[in-house]
């Protein structure tokens, strides 16, 4: 069966400046790739430098003029959250748009971050939360749009109050649902708070449905060391057009909720086939995880109190 080809169209975001991260890979360079051909100053901050060299290649190979600029940044780290706040506030160049992309899923074992989290909460939430938070300067200055990536793994599950870091009980794909739910509360949380201090930002939150990508692949640096059974039946169904996405359509989501003059503050957007694993993008009422205004308010104050970081 052939694969069902569907598009939005980008505006012209010359002179706009804007950040995506996880953006040597996957969604994320997909994402960062169509931002940077619709005339955006990409900024990528990556973990990996060689990597990151290798998007940056890709991307000019489709986009010769592509304005790109390459930072250093380990969201389970603090410390690099910190330090690429710090340089880009350095700057004192405006971002426009704010791509919170970047995520892992599911190692083996349990495993911390250098500050002691949780790794998925600490990477997916946290080091997003505390990054927004270093911008917020640079994001109220360009009066931007921050969409944040959830995953459809949020549709059920609550977060775990009692054992957030999962160390009574730890279940890898239950850390890793958690982790989206708080990305998805913060999101709306964000957009909330903007509106009622006047901070002129605007933020929703997108899910890529379901795709081939590295997530669930060999991670030799989350412990994983072959592909998941998972991943393989994915890549089957998505070559097929069957039910799941892929890669490039797996990008939509975000990129209307990011870039379309319709896209709204507070607003949710995925795939649109049934079971939200796949198809063109388009708005959605969020997911019952995910509404719970009272929820969300908690996980702020949780979030600023674990990694010092005050959004004000």
């Amino acid at each position: 069966m052939a694969r069902r080809r569907y598009d939005i169209t980008i505006p012209d975001l010359s002179g706009r400046r804007a950040l995506v991260t996880g953006a040597s890979d996957g969604i994320g360079l997909g994402i960062a790739t169509r931002l940077a051909g619709a005339g955006a100053e990409v900024v990528m901050p990556v973990r990996n430098r060689r990597k990151g060299e290798a998007a940056v290649e890709r991307i000019r190979r489709q986009h010769p003029d592509a304005r790109l600029s390459l930072r250093e940044l380990d969201l389970s780290s603090l410390e690099s959250v910190a330090a690429l706040g710090k340089e880009l506030v350095a700057d004192g160049e405006p971002i426009h748009l704010l791509v919170n992309n970047a995520g892992v899923m599911t190692p083996p074992e349990r495993q911390t971050t250098v500050d002691g989290f949780e790794l998925q909460l600490g990477t997916n939430h946290l080091g997003h939360f505390a990054l927004t938070g270093h911008l917020l300067p640079l994001l109220r200055a360009g009066r931007a749009r921050v969409t944040t990536q959830t995953s459809i793994a949020a549709r059920r599950g609550a977060i775990a109050w009692d054992d957030l870091g999962g160390e009574r009980e730890y279940d890898g794909m239950r850390s890793y649902r958690q982790s989206k739910i708080a990305c998805g509360l913060f999101g709306l949380e964000l957009s909330r708070r903007s509106s009622a201090a006047g901070w002129g930002i605007t933020s929703n939150v997108s899910h890529p449905g379901v795709a081939p990508t590295s997530l669930l692949a060999a991670r030799p640096e989350v412990g994983r060391a072959s592909d998941t059974r998972d991943v393989r039946l994915i890549r089957w169904l998505s070559a097929r057009g069957l039910l799941v996405g892929t890669v490039e359509t797996a990008t939509l989501p975000a990129l209307m909720a990011a870039t379309s003059p319709r896209a709204k503050d507070g607003g949710f957007y995925g795939p649109r086939w049934p079971g939200n694993a796949g198809g063109p993008p388009g708005e959605q009422r969020p997911w019952a995880p995910l509404r719970s205004a009272q929820e969300a308010s908690r996980l702020w104050a949780v979030s600023e109190e674990l990694t010092g970081v005050n959004l004000a």
